[in-house]
C-alpha cells in the first residue's frame, strides 16, 4: 500500500536532551509539504558534528531533535511543486542547501546558501519548523536532514540526486565527512603540485584532506596527530610522515618548522579546537602559507569565533599595501575582530595593515601581516547539489576512496554504541544500517 500522503510511522534515534543517550522512539513523519521530498533512509555515517551538538553544544533550544546528517537513501514521496525528483530515485541529503537563486548560490566564491537552515540557526542547529514528531511533541530536524530516521523530509534544495548504481552504505559519507575534508585540501586550500602540507587530526575528515593533498599532487604530506595507531591508515590515504606532538618537548609548529624549512605551504586543522588552530597557523611559512579551519566549533573565542572563518571568510595580512575589501589600518586587536564580522559571510575578505605584536588573538596579529593566510572551509567549499554526484563518480571511477574509512558496521539500533566509539577515538567511522534498500 502506498504511504504517499499519508504520516509515515518508523524508527528514529531522539536526542531528549543534551549529554544524554539517544533513545530509539516511534516518530511520526509528515508528508511532505510545497517543494519537499520525502527520503527512505537507507544509511548514514556517525558524525564528530553529531557528538559536537549533544555534548558539546548542548544548546537548550537545539532539543529534542533526531541527529545525523551523513546519510544516503531513496525518495518515498514528493510533495507539490518538485519537479526535479520522483519517488525511487537515490538521494543524499544535504545539510549545505543550494537554492541556485539566491546570491551566495549564484556567486563562484562560495558554496554558502541563504535559504538553508543553516543561514539563521547554526548555533540551534535546526529550523523551529519539523516534518517529526514524538509521543505528541514536536521534535526538531537536525542540520534540516536528520538521517538517524527511518524516513525524513527535506526541502528540494538539500537533496542531490546520484548515481542509482551507487552503494548507499558507502556514499553516505559524501554526505559531511569525506566531502568536507578532501574539499578542504583541493577547493579551499587550493594546494597545488609540489607543496609541503600538514593535516592536524586524523579522524575522517583529516583522513579526507589527507587524500585531498596527494590528489592535488603534494609532495610531502604530514600527519599530525596524538594517537599514533591512526599513522597507518594515513598512509594509505598518501600521508608521507607522521608526527605525535607527545613525542616532543618543543611546540609542534616548531617541530613542523625543523622538518619543512620554515614552515609549510599549507596547513589544514581538522579537529576543531582553537589552540590546535593556532599551532596549524603557526606551522605554516611566512610569506605564503595557508591555514585551513575545517574543524567544527562555536564554542571559544580566537578573539573572533572560529564559525567565522568556517563560514567562508578569509583573514589575510598585507605587509605592505592592501586590497579592496575590509581593510585594517590601526593595529588593534578588537577593530582586527570588528573589521573581520563586518565582512559578508561567504566571500568577505579582511586584511590586517596596521601593525602590532603586542596581544594575541590566540594568534599575533604579525603571523598574519607576514603574509599567511588563514581561512575557513565548509562543507569542502564545494556546492552541494553539483558537488556531491561529482563525488559519487569520483568513487565509482576509483578516484577517491570510501571503503577504507569505514571501521565499524552497525544497525540502527546500536547508534549509541557507534556514539561511544567515536566519542573514545576507537573508530575513524561507523556506518548504520537504517532501512533495507
Amino acid at each position: 500500500m502506498s504511504t504517499a500522503g499519508k504520516v509515515i510511522k518508523c524508527k528514529a534515534a531522539v536526542a531528549w536532551e543534551p549529554n544524554k543517550p539517544v533513545v530509539i522512539e516511534e516518530i511520526e513523519v509528515a508528508p511532505p509539504q510545497a517543494n519537499e521530498v520525502r527520503i527512505k533512509i537507507v544509511a548514514t555515517g556517525v558524525c564528530h558534528t553529531d557528538l559536537y551538538h549533544l555534548f558539546e553544544g548542548m544548546h537548550k533550544d537545539g532539543f529534542p531533535a533526531v541527529l545525523g546528517h551523513e546519510g544516503a537513501g531513496i525518495v518515498e514521496s514528493v510533495g507539490p511543486g518538485v519537479t526535479e525528483f520522483q519517488p525511487g530515485d537515490t538521494v543524499i541529503p544535504l545539510f549545505i542547501s543550494q537554492c541556485r537563486e539566491c546570491r551566495f548560490c549564484k556567486n563562484p566564491k562560495t558554496n554558502q546558501c541563504e535559504n538553508g537552515w543553516a543561514a539563521d540557526s547554526h548555533d540551534v542547529m535546526a529550523l523551529a519548523e519539523s516534518r517529526f514528531t514524538c509521543k505528541g511533541k514536536k521534535v526538531l530536524q537536525f542540520m534540516g536532514t536528520s538521517t538517524f530516521s527511518e524516513y525524513t523530509v527535506m526541502n528540494q534544495m538539500a537533496v542531490a540526486k546520484i548515481d542509482p548504481a551507487a552503494p548507499l552504505d558507502k556514499v553516505c559519507l559524501l554526505g559531511c565527512g569525506v566531502s568536507t575534508g578532501y574539499g578542504a585540501a583541493v577547493n579551499t586550500a587550493k594546494v597545488e603540485p609540489g607543496s609541503t602540507c600538514a593535516v592536524f587530526g586524523l579522524g575522517a575528515v583529516g583522513l579526507a584532506a589527507v587524500m585531498g593533498c596527494k590528489a592535488a599532487g603534494a609532495k610531502r604530506i604530514i600527519a599530525v596527530d596524538i594517537n599514533p595507531d591512526k599513522f597507518e591508515k594515513a598512509r594509505v590515504f598518501g600521508a608521507t610522515e607522521f608526527v605525535n606532538p607527545k613525542d616532543h618537548n618543543k611546540p609542534i609548529n616548531e617541530v613542523l618548522a625543523e622538518m619543512t624549512n620554515g614552515g609549510v605551504d599549507y596547513s589544514l586543522e581538522c579537529v576543531g579546537n582553537v589552540a590546535v588552530m593556532r599551532s596549524a597557523l603557526e606551522s605554516c611559512i611566512k610569506g605564503w602559507g595557508v591555514c585551513v579551519l575545517v574543524g567544527w566549533t562555536d564554542l571559544h573565542d580566537f578573539a573572533a569565533r572560529p564559525i567565522q572563518l568556517i563560514a567562508g571568510r578569509t583573514w589575510k595580512g598585507s605587509l605592505f599595501g592592501g586590497v579592496d575589501y575590509s581593510l585594517e589600518c590601526v593595529g588593534n586587536v578588537a577593530v582586527m575582530r570588528s573589521a573581520l564580522e563586518s565582512c559578508i559571510k561567504g566571500w568577505g575578505v579582511c586584511v590586517l595593515v596596521g601593525w602590532t605584536d603586542l596581544h594575541d588573538f590566540a594568534a599575533r596579529p604579525i603571523q598574519l601581516i607576514a603574509g599567511r593566510t588563514w581561512k575557513g572551509s565548509l562543507f569542502g567549499g564545494f556546492k552541494s547539489k553539483d558537488g556531491v554526484p561529482e563525488m559519487v563518480k569520483a568513487y565509482l571511477n576509483k578516484k577517491v576512496k570510501l571503503d577504507e574509512f569505514i571501521t565499524h558496521k552497525m544497525t540502527l539500533g546500536q547508534v549509541n554504541d557507534a556514539i561511544e566509539l567515536m566519542k573514545h577515538g576507537k573508530c575513524i567511522r561507523t556506518v548504520l544500517s537504517v532501512s533495507p534498500q
